[in-house]
């Protein structure tokens, strides 16, 4: 018996998986018969799972050619990007239907939409209606590191130069929120790890506070969500409180928040300075650094008491 597929590429990272949350689900509604395939990281397998919206992921890299065994699907959805090099990718696999920014019957790329609320707007044009408030993750069935219980989570690392604020200013956030009798934990990859480490050195904590490089993916969703408070730049982290809803100061620097900040109505504080520009470069962005240490500390004791159900 032939089964019926559908085949959603979002071949990124943490937080743009993240933010294809709402976009995945309506998928699901829309589709609830099919077999719904995400054409992406496999490192991320164990979020997708969480999501509910997906049957299997097949491992795809940045616009990499869709594995055979996604060609013919009945619906082919990229929300990859904007193309053309990705709906270039879909089309190559034959589908019957395709659902991209300038396919026939769809919308067209709108610049400096939010993330969630693009890909919300791609399927709601195309014929299925999609809420990009519905981003809610469950917590993972997951024991959190005892150390995480209560704690401010400071994640001082970023996928790119541009958006890494520099680790003496994370060091005088973290000692002053362990100053203030607060517990903290450095998190992040374990290429990170020297840098978390160097961060909790400087501001004088037990090294078992250093979290970075000893948690897999599940791990770091259970610290978070144990944790009380969560101060980071924009990278996955990010997301990741605004998926469990806990509270959270995000600095922006060459990315405005209105596109992939949390929402405004969250129990979040986005830091941006009013300037946009190349979120690839590898050096901080000058924008970025006209965030300062009091103002990640004012933005923190604004912060709303964790509401734990």
């Amino acid at each position: 018996m032939t089964v019926s597929r559908v085949v959603v590429l979002r071949g990124l990272g943490l937080g743009d998986l993240l933010t294809a949350v709402p976009a995945l689900r309506a998928l699901a509604r829309a589709y609830p018969g099919h077999h719904r395939v995400l054409a992406a990281n496999a490192a991320l397998s164990s979020l997708v799972e969480l999501t509910g919206a997906v049957h299997d992921v097949v491992d795809t890299g940045e616009l990499a050619p869709l594995a055979p065994e996604l060609h013919g699907a009945d619906v082919a959805v990229n929300l990859h990007g904007r193309g053309p090099q990705s709906t270039a990718l879909l089309e190559q696999a034959r589908p019957r239907r395709i659902i991209a920014f300038g396919a026939p019957g769809c919308p067209q790329w709108r610049p400096g939409e939010h993330e969630r609320h693009r890909w919300c707007r791609l399927l709601s044009d195309a014929g299925v209606p999609a809420d990009p408030d519905d981003f809610r993750l469950a917590p993972p069935a997951r024991e959190a590191a005892p150390v995480a219980r209560g704690a401010t989570v400071v994640h001082p690392g970023a996928s790119t130069g541009a958006r890494r604020w520099p680790a003496e200013r994370w060091a005088a956030v973290a000692a002053a929120e362990a100053g203030s009798g607060r517990p903290v934990v450095v998190t992040g990859s374990a290429v990170e790890r020297p840098l978390a480490a160097q961060v909790a050195a400087s501001a004088g904590l037990p090294a078992g506070s250093v979290l970075a490089g000893r948690t897999d993916l599940l791990d770091l969703l259970a610290v978070v969500d144990a944790a009380e408070r969560v101060a980071c730049g924009d990278t996955g982290v990010a997301h990741v409180a605004t998926a469990l809803a806990v509270p959270s100061v995000v600095i922006f620097g060459p990315t405005s928040p209105a596109e992939w900040g949390p929402p405004t109505s969250g129990p979040h504080q986005a830091l941006w300075a009013g300037q946009s520009g190349d979120a690839l470069a590898e050096e901080p962005f000058p924008g970025l650094l006209e965030v300062s240490v009091a103002d990640v500390l004012a933005a923190l004791a604004d912060l709303p008491q964790r509401c734990r159900s």
